[in-house]
């Protein structure tokens, strides 16, 4: 049975104790970077340090058994199908020449039994008589995908739509007809003095528009009046039919606002609320030209603040115990929110003058606006056309308290005008000493004196003798810590060199003590197992 087959499985897969232990120890090993890394299906190394629950594939998933990450990628869709291909109606196969054991024993097809046939029951079956037997079907096996099966319009025939186009314009041409009837008798027949019908006339003038037009008024559910170039919706009611203008549609032309700016990073369109608050054509075009700004913009320009302020108040109003609404009671609201700033401005106009008069200066609120005072003086200054002053004194320029465009030492540029190697100098003569004589040119190209050139050539051989001798050292260096490496891994190579129960007598009285190059071989070749980044 299946179960058993599940239970020989997973009997099969328990490991024992020894083998657990062994495989804990080759996790561990992997994990330090002593054994190589395990291999998944594809030959690629799996990372020790990834989890088992993440590595190892579910028990539902039987295309990957050994562990990797195959199945947590995302499987390449195969190739579709066509959208044409389905199963033929109406075919038949090859007739079989007499019966033939396993066919329908009722018609005699090959392709099903006589449970599955769908021909009438016969008095005596095609197995009896060899006689009329049935075509075989035509059998075809599409392999469908998980969109396939549950496509509702696959395998549909377009030939059926096409039909039923048929039969309504058979139906429409009838309609017509009728109507155009049901007119000329309305036409014919008298109608009483007394008798003012507007709605029919409204209905026969805007039939007769129409009909020149090859449109017919019962079927046009929205159209554009003559007279206002509006939009007019038909809504038939139990006496008449009323026109109704709607002039709150949208004209369909408008570009909608989250084509102005087709940039990822402009103003967001939330789909849900049709809402874009910030601008779209943010700093691109002048805000003069376009008629949308943005959703804030409509919020806080115009009247929108007014009404903000005024709601404000009356929230506040009753917090304070007034009956005020803004929905219930417009009028009421906007009169006492009026009479409100009112008495605010004549209680602060009382409060300012009963301060000048206990405190005195309102001399001093007589000056004129700060804007004029601090762009305006008494100084004349008349310019010329390139700009120069020829009457008056230019408004003095403000200096700091450190000296400007001094120039020191016979040098035209200021130090830390240069940068060479990592030391600044001067642009000049390119010297990085500071408050040198400069020489006019840079110092590349001035001649060398003999003394100069004594003592450059004297400070050139010391250090290329100092440079000789820190070479020598670090060499000295290097090799001792090859040996030092040398004889580190030579003792991790011998476990019975650390054995204890091995040591020698008196061993530990050795007057050998550890150099630097050996406590760093040490720390060099030292394993940490915690650490993840040591196997790389």
């Amino acid at each position: 049975s299946t179960w058993g087959k599940i239970r020989e499985g997973l009997m099969a897969e328990r490991k024992t104790r020894e083998d657990y232990k062994a495989q804990q120890a080759l996790e561990e090993a992997r994990k330090a970077g002593t054994a190589p890394p395990e291999i998944d299906e594809d030959g690629n190394a799996i990372n020790p340090h990834i989890p088992q629950y993440i590595s190892q594939a579910p028990w539902y998933l039987q295309n990957s058994k050994k562990p990797g990450l195959k199945h947590q990628r995302l499987e390449k869709a195969g190739e579709r199908l066509d959208l044409n291909i389905w199963y033929p109606r109406g075919l038949k196969g090859e007739k079989q020449g007499k019966w033939k054991p396993g066919s329908c024993k009722n018609c005699g097809a090959t392709t099903h039994t006589e449970k599955d046939c769908c021909e009438r029951p016969r008095l005596k079956g095609a197995k009896f008589t060899g006689q009329n037997l049935a075509r075989d079907d035509v059998v075809v096996s599409l392999d469908l995908d998980y969109d396939a099966k549950r496509d509702r319009w696959n395998g549909y025939d377009t030939s059926l739509h096409m039909s039923q186009m048929e039969k309504f314009k058979v139906y429409e041409e009838e309609r017509k007809k009728h109507r155009q009837m049901e007119l000329a008798t309305k036409e014919e027949t008298p109608k009483a003095d007394n008798e003012v019908d507007a709605d029919v006339d409204d209905f026969e003038s805007s039939s007769d528009s129409e009909k020149e037009r090859g449109e017919d008024d019962e079927h046009a559910e929205y159209r554009e009046d003559e007279a206002t170039n509006l939009p007019v919706a038909k809504r038939e009611t139990a006496t008449a039919t009323v026109r109704t203008t709607v002039r709150n549609l949208r004209i369909r032309e408008d570009t909608a606002k989250y084509l102005l700016n087709l940039d990822v990073n402009s103003a967001y369109f939330d789909p849900k609320t049709r809402s874009m608050r910030d601008d779209p054509l943010k700093g691109i075009a002048k805000s003069d030209d376009r008629l949308y700004r943005g959703d804030n913009f409509v919020r806080y320009t115009g009247e929108a603040t007014e009404f903000n302020k005024l709601q404000l108040f009356a929230w506040e109003a009753q917090d304070k115990g007034q009956n005020v609404h803004t929905q219930a009671v417009p009028s009421q609201a906007e009169a006492m929110h009026r009479q409100f700033h009112s008495k605010k401005e004549i209680l602060k106009k009382e409060l300012q003058s009963s301060l000048l008069s206990k405190y005195g200066g309102e001399e001093h609120l007589q000056a004129p606006p700060k804007q004029l005072l601090w762009g305006q003086s008494e100084n004349y200054v008349e310019y010329s056309q390139a700009g120069k002053v020829i009457k008056g004194q230019e408004k003095a320029v403000a200096k700091s308290k450190y000296d400007e465009d001094v120039h020191i030492q016979n040098h035209t540029s200021v130090w830390g005008s240069y940068w060479k190697n990592g030391h600044w100098g001067y642009r000049c003569c390119h010297q990085i000493t500071r408050n040198s004589v400069c020489f006019g040119r840079p110092i590349e190209e001035q001649p060398l004196q003999s003394s100069m050139i004594d003592h450059t050539a004297g400070e050139a051989k010391e250090e290329k003798e100092h440079s000789k001798e820190k070479t020598k050292a670090e060499e000295d260096e290097q090799e001792k810590l090859r040996i030092a490496l040398q004889k580190e891994e030579f003792r991790r190579q011998n476990p019975e060199e650390r054995d204890e129960r091995k040591r020698r007598y008196n061993s530990m009285q050795s007057t050998h003590t550890v150099t630097e190059e050996e406590l760093e071989a040490y720390r060099m070749k030292r394993s940490h197992f915690d650490d993840p980044m040591s196997s790389m």
